[in-house]
């Protein structure tokens, strides 16, 4: 009967404060079921015990397990973190340090009841509850390590003295969620967003209180309710496909404090308030299979790096939603170095076995305008496009507005440089389009000017301003998959509304082996165009430069220029054009282990021009030029 009184009221006519999510009861109901017992955060007692049942047979889970003992025994002798922000504003590398620890030693405790894995816990958690703060004022960092001594105070709740009990618990009201009470209560920051920091500090300060509700039950209850009302303004950008606009690494980040947030209230209440069932969500684990490329290399736009280890809350929505493909690919990324919530998610999957469904090889994400084309799923030298529109005002997001990269042959041949360091100067602010790698002539996109001899009014020469509006938002106009050819458009317009009428940028995946990229511009006035390729490998023109070969790792990929005919192709450094700006300590793509150059096509004072170039593994390729409109 309690349980379903408890049900009755996730039912209440009661909106959540975004006006996006399901109902919530009022926050004196808002504790209604929750477990008196501990560990109720993530797994109880019970899951704990399942798992050590697990391990204990031969497998892929006693493997893993052996993993992380091993992993936590190195602790043992390591020094706890200290209280460091060595750039002035983040002490975010100490908390997620410090969470991934109490992690460890937390479970490997658990598995084997061994006391020098809490011991060890212990000096973490004392340590950084002795700490002055937990930096507020960039929030992510308290979050984070109010997660950490959440899951170490339940964890290990049995293992604990009542004074030790009492210090982690002040330690998470104090330091923690006394700290986000004035946010959530003027409804500011991070609780209004629409991107990753929402569900990580909602994630964080609402594990916080599940933990200690029995001995705070009205602070809790306030914390729980308010991060339940915030969290869906978030989860609302999964919609229509489950994309994530601030690229792979901000998914990750993202997704993986919404399901902390959904498995400890899934643990501690035994129902998630129907969260989990917002539009897009359900779908959202195939995004990491599609945005990773044969290579194992990520799409990596926005503000991401390209390289992919996986994601373990992908076995909890595996688990969730009822997807064994999820399952199956996060034991393959995990394989070589599974984590804590890998094997706490993940140990039941281990022990299945049989095909999962296969994927569709093409997937338009309509929520946020990307495309994924690719020649096959089981096959690492296959050919892969990333290819985006979407919206240059996304949190993280750059002027990247249909920029690609592409797989073949099992290299990586268009790639993105990523992100550029968060400290420098304006990044997130008023200089953050004067840097290469956020402006669109550091992609692999389109760059109209105007043309030479054209000056500005205001300064006498070519503007050194933003290469794409930063408010421009392009949509995929056409998504096509057939067997042996898929497709889609991008209407980049409004991009370049100041330079041209029209601009629109199609990519085809011909016979599953090739790739058509193609621009459609119409310019009024007239433009200078260029056509930038950025790629780390090395690259031979041809004598009269209407074809390219691209060579590395003993791998060649040949590219043509269909159109127009006195297009030429010419190599050029990464870096800004002339009349660019030329920002003092940004990124060197010349130097360091993986130097990037780009080839470039130049097509001065267009009013109406096409560009068509075929990108092939196979020297002897070739394609029809048809208009977009047709495709």
């Amino acid at each position: 009967m309690p349980r379903l009184i408890a049900t009755l009221l996730v039912c209440l006519p009661l909106a959540s404060a975004a006006g996006q999510g399901p109902a919530l009861p009022p926050p004196e109901q808002i504790l209604r079921g929750l477990r008196s017992d501990h560990p109720r955060l993530l797994a109880t007692a019970a899951d704990f015990e399942r798992l050590r049942a697990l391990c204990a047979k031969p497998g892929a889970g006693q493997q893993w397990l052996a993993h992380l003992r091993g992993a936590a025994e190195a602790l043992l002798a390591a020094r706890p973190v200290k209280y460091e922000i060595p750039d002035g504003k983040r002490l975010l590398a100490v908390s997620r340090r410090a969470k991934e620890r109490v992690l460890l030693l937390g479970l490997v405790y658990r598995l084997t009841e061994d006391r020098r894995f809490a011991d060890r816990a212990w000096q973490e958690l004392d340590t950084v509850t002795h700490f002055k703060d937990w930096n507020p004022s960039h929030f992510l960092d308290t979050a984070e390590m109010t997660f950490a001594v959440a899951i170490g105070y339940d964890w290990l709740h049995d293992v604990w003295s009542p004074a030790q009990r009492e210090q982690l618990r002040a330690a998470i009201v104090r330091l923690g969620l006394h700290a986000g009470l004035p946010i959530y209560r003027h409804d500011r920051g991070w609780a209004k967003a629409v991107h990753n920091w929402n569900q990580v500090c909602n994630g964080g300060l609402a594990v916080g209180a599940l933990a200690i509700a029995d001995e705070e039950p009205a602070l809790a209850r306030e914390v729980l309710h308010a991060a339940l009302a915030s969290l869906p303004r978030a989860m609302h950008e999964f919609r229509d496909g489950g994309g994530w606009g601030e690229g792979p690494g901000y998914w990750r980040y993202a997704t993986e404090y919404n399901v902390y947030l959904l498995a400890a209230l899934d643990t501690a209440l035994g129902h998630d308030f129907r969260l989990s069932e917002l539009p897009g969500f359900r779908e959202t684990g195939n995004f990491p299979i599609y945005f990773t490329g044969p290579t194992g290399q990520t799409f990596n736009y926005a503000d991401a790096h390209s390289g992919w280890h996986g994601a373990p809350q992908l076995f909890w929505l595996a688990t969730r939603f009822e997807q064994p493909g999820w399952a199956a690919a996060q034991r393959g990324w995990a394989a070589n170095e599974p984590s804590t919530l890998d094997l706490l998610w993940g140990a039941a999957w281990l022990a299945r076995s049989g095909p999962a469904a296969a994927l569709p090889l093409d997937r338009h994400f309509a929520g946020i305008d990307v495309a994924f084309l690719r020649g096959a799923w089981d096959d690492p030298r296959a050919t892969f496009v990333g290819f985006k529109g979407g919206d240059n005002r996304v949190n993280h997001g750059q002027l990247d507005l249909g920029t690609l990269v592409l797989d073949a042959l099992g290299e990586r041949w268009l790639v993105d440089l990523g992100p550029d360091d968060y400290n420098l100067p304006g990044y997130f602010g008023s200089r953050r389009w004067d840097y290469y790698r956020c402006r669109a002539e550091g992609h692999n996109t389109l760059v109209l000017l105007p043309p030479a001899g054209a000056e500005s009014a205001a300064s006498g020469e070519r503007r050194p301003g933003p290469d794409q509006d930063p408010a421009a938002q392009a949509k995929l106009i056409a998504f096509d998959s057939q067997p042996a050819r898929a497709s889609a458009v991008a209407d980049l317009s409004a991009a370049y509304a100041d330079r041209a009428e029209r601009v629109l940028r199609g990519v085809a995946l011909l016979d599953r082996r090739h790739v058509l990229l193609q621009d459609e511009i119409t310019s009024a006035r007239g433009c200078d165009v260029w056509w930038f390729a950025h790629t780390g490998a090395k690259i031979a023109l041809d004598a009269d430069r209407r074809a390219a070969t691209l060579e590395q790792n003993g791998q060649k990929l040949r590219i043509v220029v269909l159109s127009p005919p006195g297009a030429a192709l010419e190599v050029l450094p990464a870096a800004p054009l002339p009349g660019s700006p030329q920002p003092e300590r940004q990124a060197n793509e010349q130097q360091g282990r993986h130097p990037v150059s780009k080839l470039a096509i130049h097509l001065p004072n267009q009013r109406q021009t096409q560009i068509a170039v075929l990108l092939t593994p196979d020297h002897a390729a070739r394609a029809s030029v048809q208009p977009l409109a047709e495709w």
